[in-house]
């Protein structure tokens, strides 16, 4: 007897038997097991559900959420996608470098009232090498500002570098007001806009650096207001450059002018 034939005989027994197995589509079909996730800081579902390519509205019933809120550490049940959905790439968040260095610090509340956005004005460098320069100048806390984010050229695209100040907890050298640098965080973003407008990934992780400090990251119930250099020094420079998107900063915070 031949192996085909051999096959044929059990598949049919089987069938006579009562028992049906699975065709080869039905096991294609199969949605594959859910699978956890935990939550991290500054996640949200929307976010989560686009990640692993399902809905918000399923991740809700399939978890027993009465709302959207979630919170850090808590474990989620994503429904598996069918084999033939392309699998969604795990994005790291570009805050993680923030939330890491702000995890064992204590901010006094009402510590900062001020984010001050600036431009560096040139497309070279980053923390470090501003650090130096500034250390170069008689800044002996070096990096004047608490923030930079990268360009792609020294740092990655959209990479928030955490200074000294912030991990110090002490008063910026971004501005030439005294007062606006004891109360203001400085937020520098590698670039000169006088030229060009700010890349969207280096704008993302701005926008996403601002959200998180106007929320939970910085303690108080009153959010940090959002300025930028030349309203802050005025008639003494043109930072962040006349390419910024100062409607849209408007536009999201309100921003003070």
């Amino acid at each position: 007897m031949t192996v085909s034939r051999r096959l044929f005989l059990r598949h049919a027994s089987l069938l006579l038997g009562g028992l049906v197995l699975p065709s080869a589509f039905d096991l294609l079909a199969a949605p594959a097991p859910a699978t956890v996730y935990v939550v991290r800081e500054g996640d949200t579902l929307n976010a989560i559900a686009k990640r692993h390519a399902v809905s918000v509205s399923l991740l809700r019933s399939r978890n027993r959420l009465s709302s959207d809120r979630i919170n850090a550490g808590q474990r989620l049940l994503i429904p598996g996608a069918t084999p033939a959905s392309a699998p969604v790439a795990e994005k790291p968040s570009a805050l993680a470098p923030v939330l890491a260095a702000s995890r064992d610090l204590t901010i006094k509340p009402g510590r900062w009232t001020h984010l001050v956005i600036h431009h560096s004005g040139i497309e070279a460098g980053n923390a470090k090498s501003y650090g130096a320069a500034h250390r170069r100048r008689g800044m002996e806390n070096g990096l004047a500002y608490h923030f930079v984010i990268g360009n792609g050229r020294d740092s990655s695209d959209g990479q928030i570098e955490v200074g000294p100040r912030w991990t110090g907890q002490i008063y910026g050298g971004h501005v030439r007001s005294k007062k606006m640098n004891d109360c203001g965080i400085g937020i520098c973003l590698v670039g000169n806009f006088q030229e060009r407008v700010p890349g969207k990934i280096q704008l993302a992780s701005l926008f996403e650096l601002v959200d998180h400090l106007r929320g939970d990251g910085l303690p108080g119930k009153a959010s940090a207001r959002v300025t930028v250099h030349r309203w802050v020094d005025r008639n003494h420079t043109v930072c962040p450059g006349r390419r910024f998107p100062y409607a849209e900063l408007k536009r999201r915070y309100g921003a003070v002018a």
